[in-house]
């Protein structure tokens, strides 16, 4: 098997980015590095410590106050806080209303994929996000674009979220899918878009073993050289 080894997956929110690269990141023995996760956990840091991300020197300053980690238990990835585990926390709507804005923020992404491209530098990784395939690793040897129908995905985020919170509305996730879409493709800093050789991979109608064996495919040549 070639060295150090990456695949990028990226793409919309609530297309099932995160579980097949987890799935992915299990079959193949790699490790999985949930970039959402982090851009999510510095959200709720700014929320926390009420941050205004329109200043400058207070996101420069905050940003050198947050330690990210990711650890595995009960073969699940959780990240941590500055020591704190908030794997659950990040998910809840508060910080999803405010993640875009946060990641198109020009020191947090420099900060974020610094950290990303040192993870990946030594080992073989799956890593899921925005902009992994363009910006973070435009070198993988493997990358997938996953998109799937606004309407399936607000379904699939609204039956996630049902035991952590209850109160929240389909239409409210599926308003909330359609503002990321559009600031996520359209930010200043390393907006959302299709890599020209990643692979486009659409789920709408798919299982998720149909999606894991259509992306080890793409893969394993790879782990031959």
């Amino acid at each position: 098997m070639s060295k150090n080894i990456v695949v990028a997956i990226d793409g919309y929110s609530s297309c099932g980015k995160s579980t097949l690269a987890k799935a992915l990141a299990k079959k193949l023995h790699f490790i999985y590095v949930d970039s959402g996760a982090m851009y999510r956990a510095v959200t709720l840091y700014f929320l926390r410590n009420n941050v205004d991300i329109n200043n400058t020197d207070e996101v420069a300053e905050a940003l050198k106050n947050i330690h990210l980690n990711f650890h595995s238990r009960d073969y699940q990835t959780h990240i941590t806080l500055n020591d704190e585990e908030v794997s659950d926390e990040i998910r809840l709507m508060p910080v999803s209303t405010m993640v875009s804005p946060v990641s198109a923020i020009r020191e947090v992404r420099k900060e974020m994929v610094a950290q990303q491209q040192r993870m990946g530098k030594s080992k073989n990784i799956v890593m899921d996000g925005r902009d992994i395939g363009t910006t973070v690793f435009p070198n993988a040897q493997v990358k997938l674009f996953m998109t799937a129908d606004p309407k399936v995905r607000a379904e699939r985020r609204y039956k996630e979220l049902q035991s952590t919170n209850p109160d929240v509305t389909l239409e409210e996730i599926f308003e909330n899918i359609a503002h990321r879409d559009y600031s996520d493709t359209t930010r200043k800093e390393s907006p959302l878009m299709r890599a020209a050789d990643a692979i486009i991979l659409d789920n709408t109608n798919i299982t998720p073993e149909e999606q894991l064996a259509f992306a080890l495919a793409k893969v394993e040549p790879f782990l031959k050289k």
